[in-house]
């Protein structure tokens, strides 16, 4: 049978460890036919030692979506190895230490410019640069944790993430005359390198296992990357500006 990615082109950032939803991903989309580039930051030979365990080779470039040369000379480097794209995955986050942990009411403003930059706005910067590639329509697609709510913990990057949900909207309202869908994924906790950069992290997690109704596992990415690959395909055409969770339904409940 045909991978419902057959013939597809995607970027993927954030491959950093076999934990991540970014190298499920990866690997989800290499096993349904697609052909795939990986962007890494501030480390590339830690993402190409990853990507050794992907199940075909795939080439890894450097990319700081803070660095406007790197942004500019993305489209020609993707398309000299690809040609072109048909997709984006965008698995970038970060905040200083002193944006979360409980320290919210007393962090400075260039921390929390800095989580906005790198986990907001580059949804943005990233897909413009990706853009000369996209001639023919494709799907962008995010990840988010529920920025409906204030956690245990998470601080500036709850704001940096609605930030983020408010972006994609916006892109979707202007990139949908070029047949182009923006869409984030809402991901239940894994525990990712990015999680166990958060300050009481197992706390926040905690969460799902009274409130989620399927059960939970912080080990295991794969359904996260299951519902990335299904929005990068065509199997949701008319589908743009939307949240899907994939977080064991724990969203749709109280207390």
């Amino acid at each position: 049978m045909s991978g419902i990615l057959d013939g597809k082109r995607v970027l993927i950032t954030g491959v950093l460890l076999e934990s991540s939803i970014a190298f499920h991903t990866a690997k989800l989309a290499q096993e349904q036919g697609a052909e795939i580039i990986l962007t890494a930051f501030p480390r590339p030979t830690l993402t190409e030692r990853v990507a050794k365990k992907l199940p075909k080779p795939t080439k890894v470039i450097e990319l700081d979506v803070t660095n406007n040369e790197h942004l500019s000379r993305l489209a020609d480097v993707v398309g000299e190895e690809l040609g072109g794209l048909d997709g984006v995955v965008h698995s970038i986050g970060f905040a200083p230490q002193d944006a979360m942990g409980g320290n919210f009411l007393n962090t400075p403003f260039e921390s929390v410019a800095t989580a906005m930059h790198v986990s907001a706005f580059s949804l943005k910067s990233l897909t413009m640069a990706c853009l000369p590639l996209m001639q023919n329509g494709g799907s962008v697609v995010g990840l988010t944790f529920d920025a409906q709510f204030a956690w245990p913990q998470y601080d500036w990057m709850g704001p940096a993430k609605a930030a983020l949900e408010a972006t994609n909207r916006y892109m979707a309202r202007d990139l949908g005359k070029q047949n182009i869908r923006c869409n984030l994924i809402s991901a239940g906790p894994i525990g990712s390198m990015a999680a166990k950069s958060i300050p009481g992290f197992e706390g926040l997690a905690s969460v799902w296992d009274s409130r989620s109704p399927l059960e939970w596992d912080l080990k295991d990415p794969e359904p996260a990357g299951r519902g990335v690959v299904a929005l990068l395909s065509d199997w949701f055409p008319k589908t743009t500006g939307e949240i899907i969770h994939v977080d064991g339904g724990l969203h749709a409940v109280g207390a």
